[in-house]
């Protein structure tokens, strides 16, 4: 199976509570546990302005590029602006765009980067710049690889950004599984949003999303799941509220990819949000879901 990175995907953000530092935490955790070899890494390219310009308006975009974001703009950002930011989040695109493609053809692939649901097509907000999922998706629409895709998003936030600009599109299903009172506010609707409590567990996690993954598979058909594993339903993130373990995470990326497996769906995984107290709890996370892609690769 091909592991989408590179090291360009470090946001540069310093002293913040998004690590971005992990995404090469994980590749040298993934090479030093034989989970994956050097030749099984794969360097994106950056998406091209014309696809990104698929889901972004252009004036979004030549703002992005020049540096013109208003100071308002960045701070709804809650990221500081940078050249090495806007080169992340291109090349983070251009990996998931590599990553459905891969996926197509091997039956699963990951990007270590993305993930970026909260972005809309003429703002950022909630630490994404673009929306690297819905560009891939588009994408692979416009030179007709796929015609249907589904998103299932298990980062502990709702994809605000995925589900508005998904929304009365009948070629994309978008499941979002959340917790309710959390970021962001409001919630657009998904094609399935389950909203789940404070506190929830792991039995009470896997019970609903095992439930909500069958009843969209039974109603929607996709040729391509776009699978946006976050790590921060975790018991020890500093910005959620669930309380999934570990080994309950785990069971969650496995349930997934086993009911896409049944279908014959192939899956394209972008790692999307972690904020442990200990950055090893979500480099450990995300190793694992890339661990069980392995295991469903074809």
């Amino acid at each position: 199976m091909k592991i989408i990175y590179s090291d360009d995907y470090d946001l540069n953000l310093g002293n913040h509570v998004f690590p971005s530092i992990k995404y090469r935490l994980i590749k040298e955790r993934l090479l030093r546990d034989g989970v994956a070899r050097a030749e099984d890494l794969v360097e994106p390219e950056p998406a091209s302005d014309d696809d990104v310009a698929l889901v972004h308006d252009r004036d979004y975009i030549r703002k992005l590029q020049t540096g013109k974001l208003s100071y308002l703009e960045i701070m709804r950002l809650e990221i500081p602006y940078s050249r090495e930011l806007i080169r992340a989040v291109w090349l983070s695109a251009g990996g998931s765009i590599l990553a459905g493609r891969l996926a197509l053809a091997d039956g699963a692939a990951v990007n270590l980067g993305g993930g970026f649901h909260h972005a809309y097509p003429d703002h950022g907000e909630g630490f994404c710049v673009l929306n690297d999922v819905a560009i891939a998706i588009r994408a692979l629409q416009k030179d007709k690889t796929i015609q249907r895709a589904m998103t299932v998003d298990v980062d502990v936030h709702q994809g605000n950004g995925t589900a508005a600009i998904f929304g009365g599109d009948p070629s994309v299903f978008t499941l979002s599984i959340h917790q309710l009172n959390n970021y962001p506010h409001p919630k657009p609707p998904s094609s399935l949003d389950i909203n789940l409590p404070d506190g929830v567990d792991d039995d009470g996690y896997l019970a609903v999303l095992g439930e909500g993954l069958e009843k969209s598979l039974a109603e929607f058909q996709p040729e391509l799941l776009l699978y946006v594993a976050g790590a921060d339903p975790y018991r020890e993130d500093q910005l959620g509220g669930l309380r999934l373990t570990v080994e309950g995470l785990e069971k969650r990326d496995r349930l997934v990819f086993e009911q896409a497996r049944a279908k014959k769906i192939p899956v394209a995984v972008t790692l999307a949000g972690g904020y442990a107290r200990h950055v090893e709890d979500t480099v450990t996370i995300h190793s694992n879901t890339v661990r069980v892609a392995k295991e469903f690769a074809r």
